[in-house]
């Protein structure tokens, strides 16, 4: 009896993971699986990068939802994929998810999917330039009708100050300053700072900041951490203040963090918890409508960045802030 018991029980465990093989077992949807690594992609968006119907790609991401391959995340009107942020080693489907994903990523993307999919960024990335063109008069006013400056600067400048007292900040690196308010914390513990942003009209902003402070070892960079890693520049700090949620793609930017940092450099990140006040996107430029602690851990684990101290910050208004530091290790995270 004990032996039919524990033979059901096997048939139990194998036929759940029936249903993960036949939805993986298909060329398609194992590239999708790829160019779900790290980025988030819309139906039209995966339609666009592999040239279907968007029938045919919804039918496709129904079955690999059903699985638990994918799954939804809400942007607004509109429908996004991700891979699941929540598996468990200990479930043999979550085991068996999470070994298909290693395998499909040891296989580069085609060169021509890359392109479709730098198209796609560069499409978001225009989309947030002409936002902050079009506002950059208003940007402190839009910027404050999620979250005023102080709500988050003042625990970014605390964290940052209490590891000074520990590590020695020779550079610092602020992506995507602004109006450049951080910048004079950065200025007084760091020997020399360096302001990232890829809008023009921000950095006139920024420069106004950096003479009327008398700021006089910062300097004020137009593009984006391409233009950095191609400089080979270093640094012991970065500091990404309320910037993931205008970015195209937000994993990238801990894979450049940790490209542009020291062994025992500190990254320090501020912005919104997931929300779903989809008007942030039209009067704020916003991309995306905040994210999940665990999105931010695994991207940073991805980059080889080791999680460290965190704070949330509750808002009147219904949002909530996210303090996060990570830190580069001397020996790489396996």
């Amino acid at each position: 009896m004990t032996s039919l018991s524990a033979h059901a029980d096997q048939i139990s465990s194998v036929d759940v993971l029936a249903p993960i093989f036949k939805a993986s077992g298909d060329p398609l949807r194992l590239e999708i699986l790829r160019v779900l690594r790290r980025d988030t992609f819309g139906v039209l968006e995966l339609s666009q990068l592999f040239d279907m119907r968007q029938s045919g790609m919804s039918h496709h991401l129904k079955v690999m939802h059903k699985a638990g391959l994918v799954e939804p995340q809400r942007e607004g009107n509109a429908i996004f994929y991700r891979r699941p942020l929540h598996l468990d080693n200990d479930k043999p489907t979550d085991l068996t998810i999470r070994q298909i994903f290693e395998a499909v990523d040891r296989a580069p993307l085609p060169a021509s999917l890359q392109e479709k999919i730098e198209s796609i960024r560069n499409q978001r990335a225009n989309q947030s330039q002409a936002f902050f063109s079009r506002y950059s008069e208003q940007f402190r006013e839009q910027q404050e009708l999620i979250a005023a400056f102080d709500l988050y600067a003042a625990p970014v400048a605390d964290m940052i100050r209490k590891r000074t007292r520990k590590s020695q900040w020779q550079t610092a690196l602020e992506i995507g300053p602004g109006e450049g308010g951080f910048l004079p914390v950065l200025s007084e513990l760091s020997e020399h700072v360096v302001g990232l942003d890829n809008s023009r009209d921000m950095l006139a902003k920024a420069t106004r900041t950096c003479i009327d402070e008398r700021l006089n070892n910062v300097d004020l960079i137009e593009g984006v951490t391409d233009t950095l890693l191609a400089r080979g520049d270093a640094f012991d700090l970065v500091v990404a203040n309320m910037v993931l949620h205008h970015v195209p793609s937000p994993a990238d930017i801990f894979l450049d963090a940790a490209a542009l940092m020291n062994n025992g450099a500190c990254l320090v990140v501020s912005d919104l918890c997931r929300h779903d006040q989809n008007w942030a996107k039209d009067n704020c430029g916003d991309l995306w409508l905040g994210f999940e602690p665990e999105e931010l851990t695994a991207w940073a684990a991805a980059a080889g960045l080791k999680a460290g101290e965190q704070l949330f910050i509750g808002l009147r208004n219904g949002f909530q802030v996210q303090v996060r530091e990570f830190w580069k290790t001397q020996t790489p995270l396996r």
